[in-house]
């Protein structure tokens, strides 16, 4: 029984990570990369527009980014999410979300 309930857990442990969302603010390039339909060029193009105009505030946003349009981005869009800002472009957020918690 234990075996069993083990192997339950595992399964929807490994199923909830299979169907995790990328947030676009805070994905590395690998991360990026690992969504279908991306790829290595096109994920630093996204870190590339993320540094230059800040953090996304929408998936839609994407539409801005070299190398998507509206159809590629309705295709990956289940796949994305915006969350949050980037501390990449915002270097001293880092330090003060560290001196606030």
């Amino acid at each position: 029984m234990k075996k069993l309930l083990l192997a339950f857990i595992t399964f929807v442990f490994s199923s909830s990570l299979a169907m995790a969302a990328v947030n676009l603010n805070t994905a590395t390039k690998d991360d990026l990369a690992g969504v279908k339909g991306i790829g290595p060029v096109k994920a630093q193009s996204i870190i590339d527009y993320r540094k230059k105009n800040g953090s996304f505030k929408s998936v839609d946003e994407l539409d801005n980014v070299k190398g998507f349009g509206s159809k590629s981005v309705k295709k990956i869009r289940s796949e994305l999410i915006v969350f949050g800002v980037t501390t990449e472009i915002y270097p001293s957020l880092s330090s003060t979300i560290s001196t606030i918690v």
